[in-house]
Parts: C-alpha cells; sequence; structure tokens
C-alpha cells in the first residue's frame, strides 16, 4: 500500500491509499477521484514530505506494533456511521435525488444510497458533489 496527499482545484488537501502509483494513475484518469470535502473530481497529488529511512549506522528504534486490522475497521465503521447520522437512505434513487436537489427541484437534505459507476461519473462530471462511502450500507429494510 501507498498513501498519498492529494489536492483538488479548490485546495483541499487529503490523504488517500492505493496499492501501487499505478493504480492512483488509474484511478484519476478513469475519473474515479473526488475530493471529500467538496466533490471536486480535478484531482493531483500535493507536495509531501518523503519518507527517508534513517542512516544504517544509527540504532534503530524500538519497532511499534502493526495496528489491529480489526480495531482499524471498526473505528472506520463508527466513522462512517457518525458520518450518516441524519442522512436518509434513498437506495437506487440516489442519482436522481442528488440530481433534483442540486437543480433545487427539491430541498437540500443530506441522502445516501445507490448509484451505478456510470451515474457516479454522470454526477461527478456536471458538479454535483458526491463521494463513496468506505464501507458497504445496509438498507435499512434488509437489517435484522
Amino acid at each position: 500500500m501507498i498513501v498519498f496527499d492529494l489536492k483538488c482545484t479548490q485546495t483541499h488537501v487529503f490523504e488517500a491509499w492505493f496499492g501501487s502509483s499505478a493504480d492512483y494513475e488509474d484511478q484519476r484518469t478513469r475519473g474515479l477521484l473526488a475530493c471529500p470535502i467538496c466533490g471536486d473530481a480535478d484531482i493531483a497529488k500535493a507536495v509531501m514530505a518523503p519518507n527517508i529511512p534513517a542512516k544504517s549506522n544509527r540504532a534503530s528504534a524500538a519497532p511499534t506494533a502493526a495496528p489491529d486490522p480489526k480495531a482499524l475497521m471498526a473505528a472506520l465503521a463508527q466513522v462512517q456511521a457518525k458520518m450518516l447520522e441524519g442522512s436518509k437512505w434513498v437506495g437506487m434513487s440516489f442519482a436522481d435525488k442528488a440530481r433534483a436537489m442540486h437543480a433545487g427541484e427539491e430541498t437540500t437534505a443530506p441522502i445516501h444510497g445507490k448509484a451505478s459507476l456510470a451515474e457516479a461519473k454522470a454526477l461527478i462530471e456536471d458538479g454535483i458533489p458526491v463521494a463513496p462511502l468506505p464501507l458497504p450500507v445496509i438498507p435499512p429494510d434488509q437489517r435484522n
């Protein structure tokens, strides 16, 4: 995994993880990246400090324990749940609702739902701020 600092044209800087530099380039050229703050799809790498290892003749610091993947996923799930508080599930009508709100045909409100890749790209191309959620969402009618 590799982490990059990314920046949109509105100068919002955010961090994103990729499998490789090629994965970043592929997602960028396919228009799959968007600023999580403003939804801008014009994304570039931001200036970041390089990770330079210590000299080999220096005593190394004690190794740190690797983060617990289950704890990281639980923390991510908590953050997503907090983000979705007050947001309404609109299912497959997400793209239509987002477009109607953007056009002023419906009252603006936080919503989440499902959209195809083509629908998401069209929303971004039309300047409608959307962002993918990091974890899948179980629709309210399918919860136990």
